[in-house]
């Protein structure tokens, strides 16, 4: 374990928050220590005490006034790479000033930290990383895994994401520079639900690469081999999950962009042995179902009777598919029939029971060829041509196929329907299925609309229309409080059922279809203590929280809430 971290210890009151530190880091060791440095922050009693004076400049700062100097210097960056790297230096110097200014200022800021800037830090992570963070964790190294996993920062770990870099965004394999994506959406964590980030592990599964751009830079940082798979591939996880049970044993395990081949299979392998989320599939899902729920709601529509186009049939996309599929089985429907609901049209276009090509959790899915008999259709069916046949009410995009939702496909769903909801959902922005100011043109402002990566408003006929981010941040930060506070064993559908039904009854539209499908981030932390509250009642009831019976659930949840503020320092002895 990293030794800092016998070096302080948190004083907690009765309620468990933090009231102080004990810590025998003095000097600069004290300054290098990111979780408890405060820069100008120290007090003068601290820097006499903890030998300060004279490596820091005179006048004592509060931490808002240290958070107008870093927003000011912030902005002096001209790229968002650029604030982006300032703002993973600052968490390197400071933590709880990088929190205070990305807390302050999260619509802004969330699009520097993760999405889409992210995507770029990942693809040049060899040439910019600085101060490495997270856990890498190379196959090579398997048999000192748990070893390994002992020599984490903090003590106390709650909450792991963890990738193995092979499906980032819609940039596909990137290999070591993945790890960008388990810190990003910890934070994440930490800025929508006030997730401990002293309690969190990102971690990178180091199995190798099949980008030849990488293999070939003599400055990559990961392991320069063709990316393990097959038996290897499912020892490796074996083992990987096993440490992490035997040294965390009620830790939440978050997957986050594996391949198609692996991100299912690992999910369902060990969902009950751990406690197990996959975001790509089940937070990608739930956020989706949310924005559909709520444009139904707006228009007064049955989910039950919708049609529905996906475009794109991986992880992603059928996760997003299966979510909805089992909201329409809860309302009622036999899920055979609710399966009918739905047209999966992929690289092979519309997906058919007839196609070799079907990876088992598309098979459900699948068309009968004679369904499709009478539209005279030669060789792959498109998406042009299955929505002119099925004029789908709905459609959704995970594909990251730039500019599929073309106009005659949109035109067509206007045609039939007076509020088509269109979700295109692939992010980085520059491989969204549709512009939003597209959508809105083309459907005369009629489509209820929500996208994957940030759009700014679109201005349409005298008025602007904020446009909705269907982004998961909305609700896996919620799901985690609320597993963390239940001290949950798995997370069950109906628990991802609780998040969507939470989040829909947030939406602007629901009462008003001219209005946002889902709320803005200035109520993040109001919804992500809503959504958590109601995981955590979902837990209880469904007799899988860990938490006694007695414990209020509101009290557990607050209790877990940490918030980026500086407390007093008291020197402590050294043993």
């Amino acid at each position: 374990m990293n030794t800092n971290t016998r070096k302080f210890k948190r004083l907690r009151d009765q309620d468990g928050h933090v009231i102080g530190v004990e810590t025998t880091l003095l000097g600069l060791d004290l300054l290098k220590c990111s979780e408890l440095n405060k820069g100008s922050a120290f007090t003068q009693e601290e820097r006499v005490l903890f030998r300060l004076n004279g490596l820091l400049p005179y006048r004592e700062e509060t931490l808002e006034e240290q958070m107008e100097r870093a927003y000011a210097q912030l902005h002096s960056k001209k790229t968002a790479l650029d604030k982006f790297i300032f703002l993973t230096r600052l968490f390197d110097i400071n933590m709880t000033l990088f929190y205070k200014i990305i807390q302050k200022h999260l619509d802004e800021l969330l699009p520097i930290i993760y999405t889409p800037t992210i995507s770029h830090a990942v693809e040049c992570y060899s040439l910019e990383m600085r101060s490495p963070r997270g856990m890498f964790i190379c196959y090579q190294d398997q048999h000192i895994l748990h070893n390994i996993l002992r020599e984490r920062q903090h003590e106390d770990i709650r909450l792991i994401v963890v990738t193995d870099g092979e499906r980032i965004l819609g940039i596909g394999d990137q290999g070591v520079g993945g790890v960008e994506i388990p810190i990003g959406k910890l934070m994440v964590y930490t800025a929508c639900a006030g997730i401990n980030p002293n309690h969190v592990l990102p971690v990178i599964l180091d199995v190798g690469t099949n980008n030849q751009k990488h293999l070939q830079d003599p400055r990559y940082c990961g392991w320069k081999n063709k990316r393990i798979s097959g038996a290897d591939y499912d020892a490796f996880i074996e083992i990987f999950v096993h440490a992490v049970k035997d040294i965390f044993p009620e830790v939440y395990l978050h997957w986050e962009d594996f391949g198609r081949n692996n991100a299912r299979k690992n999910l369902e392998k060990y969902r009950h042995f751990i406690c197990s989320f996959n975001d790509d599939m089940q937070g990608t899902g739930t956020v989706a179902l949310a924005c559909i729920l709520a444009g139904l709601n707006a228009i007064k529509g049955d989910l039950t009777k919708q049609k529905i186009v996906m475009m794109g049939a991986g992880t992603a996309g059928v996760g997003i598919v299966d979510q909805i599929c089992r909201a329409m089985v809860a309302m009622g429907l036999p899920e055979e029939q609710a399966r009918k609901n739905f047209w999966l049209v992929d690289q092979q276009g519309l997906l058919l029971n007839t196609m070799d090509t079907l990876i088992d959790f598309q098979a459900p899915y699948a068309r009968d060829p004679s369904e499709i008999a009478a539209w005279n259709s030669e060789g792959n069916i498109s998406l042009l041509e299955t929505v002119k046949q099925i004029q789908p009410s709905i459609l959704i995009g995970a594909c990251a196929q730039p500019g599929v939702f073309t106009e005659d496909i949109v035109k067509i769903m206007a045609a039939a329907h007076p509020h088509p909801i269109i979700l295109p959902l692939s992010n980085p922005t520059a491989k969204s299925e549709a512009t939003a100011d597209d959508l809105y043109q083309w459907t005369n402002g009629k489509a209820l609309i929500a996208t994957g990566s940030p759009f700014p408003p679109v201005k349409f006929e005298g008025n602007e229309y904020r446009i909705s981010q269907s982004n998961n941040a909305l609700s896996y930060p919620g799901l985690g409080l609320g597993v963390l506070a239940s001290k949950a064993k798995f997370v069950s559908d109906a628990m991802l059922w609780s998040v969507c039904s939470t989040l829909a009854s947030f939406s602007p539209a629901k009462d008003d279809p001219t209005q946002p499908l889902l709320p803005d981030f200035s109520q993040v932390m109001t919804i992500s203590r809503t959504i958590a509250l109601a995981v955590a009642e979902q837990a209880r009831a469904e007799g899988v929280a860990g938490i006694d019976p007695s414990v209020d659930l509101k009290t557990a949840i607050n209790t877990q809430i940490w918030q980026p503020r500086y407390v007093p320092y008291y020197l402590k002895t050294p043993l």
